[in-house]
């Protein structure tokens, strides 16, 4: 039976989805797209960098603990 998905993880869901197709976007065209939206507040383009490392990180556990 699946588990139902936490608050918690459905932002760390929606981060990694932001952080892969921004990879994605600068692997294929070369657009960071992050920065081309924050790129004014240099701060924010590095809180979302973190952010979505973070949410890597917790997705990383979620899997390991759900042996």
């Amino acid at each position: 039976m699946a588990k139902k998905m936490s608050v918690l993880d459905w932002i760390a869901f929606v981060l990694l989805v932001v952080g892969g197709l921004n990879w994605g976007l600068v692997g294929l065209f070369q657009l960071d797209l992050v920065q081309t939206i924050l790129g004014s507040i240099p701060i924010l383009v590095s809180a979302v960098y973190v952010l979505v490392g973070l949410a890597a990180l917790y997705m990383i556990y979620n899997a390991a603990m759900k042996k």
